[in-house]
């Protein structure tokens, strides 16, 4: 490697993993192939896993003091569908559909712009550098579209499940809390969000290129069936969980109708901590590991395929 290193713009001629380039390198992913795919498979991904995020919510919503309303997650469920049917387990979701795509295309293409100007001679990325991209799309997700949007989505399924509920919808919800509280509003929490969206996809490349390297050895174009992807994915999934749940608990209650309890984030995380313990920094743990695991396998899956199916429509070689 030559001492002046030249960088190559993501957006001209990107190198891309998903297909070998002459002379044995691997072919990095093109930041607006990455952008499409990631929204797309955000979008399916929740879809399918909303309920055990609706439970999950509810469950660190339930607090001690209270005293709680549901003695657990099929307490939650159960009481749920008599209460509003099966579609009650949907409650929110058009607020989070509305910005899963947009978290999405932003994670990924956040991180392949990243990336494409660290990896070597080859195309591999090592693990440190895939945690540090990952890093820093998190941190771009989480002030662009997580912050705003999971505001809304947790005052959304809060107020619903209160005796009387105000909001009609996400855009009424959306409006009336700009008009209540200004967009600062829909900010709240805005430090816990960058620090769980951070470590979250700092912990979740890590992992997935820890184990992609592991599995391709010295071959880096050596393919990668869904399966396997989904694997990965399901791995990291659950390695964010166990590293970062306190941080999720307390973006949650930052994010609730009673966040004006806590002065800040450090001061809510001496409340939990004073009135409920260690334990209660990790309410909601087991629906989260579910949820996320599952979420993080189908979007890896999703997310590689369809990249696949771009590099046969749009050459950016």
């Amino acid at each position: 490697m030559q001492g002046n290193t030249k960088l190559i713009s993501p957006f001209h001629k990107p190198r891309c993993l998903a297909a070998a380039a002459p002379g044995g390198k691997a072919k990095l992913t093109h930041p607006g192939k990455a952008i499409l795919a990631g929204g797309l498979a955000g979008g399916i991904e929740i879809c399918i896993t909303f309920p055990t995020e609706y439970v999950k919510t509810q469950l660190q919503l339930d607090e001690r003091a209270n005293p709680p309303k549901y003695k657990g997650i099929g307490d939650c469920v159960k009481q749920t569908v008599q209460g509003h049917g099966v579609r009650g387990l949907y409650r929110g979701l058009s607020s989070l559909l509305y910005g899963s795509i947009p978290k999405s295309a932003v994670r990924f293409g956040v991180f392949e712009f990243l990336s494409n100007h660290v990896r070597d001679e080859s195309g591999r990325l090592d693990s440190t550098r895939g945690l540090l991209c990952g890093l820093g799309a998190g941190v771009m997700e989480a002030v662009l579209v997580v912050c705003p949007m999971e505001t809304v989505k947790v005052k959304f399924i809060h107020d619903q499940s209160s005796a009387n509920p105000k909001y009609r919808g996400f855009f009424h919800g959306v409006r009336e809390i700009v008009r209540t509280q200004g967009v600062m509003g829909t900010y709240q929490g805005l430090t816990a969000t960058v620090l769980k969206q951070g470590s979250n996809q700092a912990i979740r490349f890590y992992v997935m290129t820890s184990l992609r390297n592991w599995y391709k050895g010295d071959n880096p174009n050596k393919a990668i069936n869904p399966v396997l992807t989904g694997t990965f994915g399901a791995m990291a999934g659950a390695a964010s969980v166990f590293g970062n749940t306190p941080l999720d608990v307390i973006k949650t209650r930052m994010q609730g109708l009673e966040a004006h309890k806590y002065k800040n984030t450090l001061d809510c995380a001496v409340k939990i901590m004073r009135h409920e313990g260690l334990r209660g920094f990790y309410k909601g743990t087991v629906p989260r590991l579910g949820r996320v695991c599952l979420d993080v396998a189908i979007v890896f899956i999703i997310y590689e395929e369809v990249v696949k199916v771009l590099n046969t429509v749009w050459k950016t070689d």
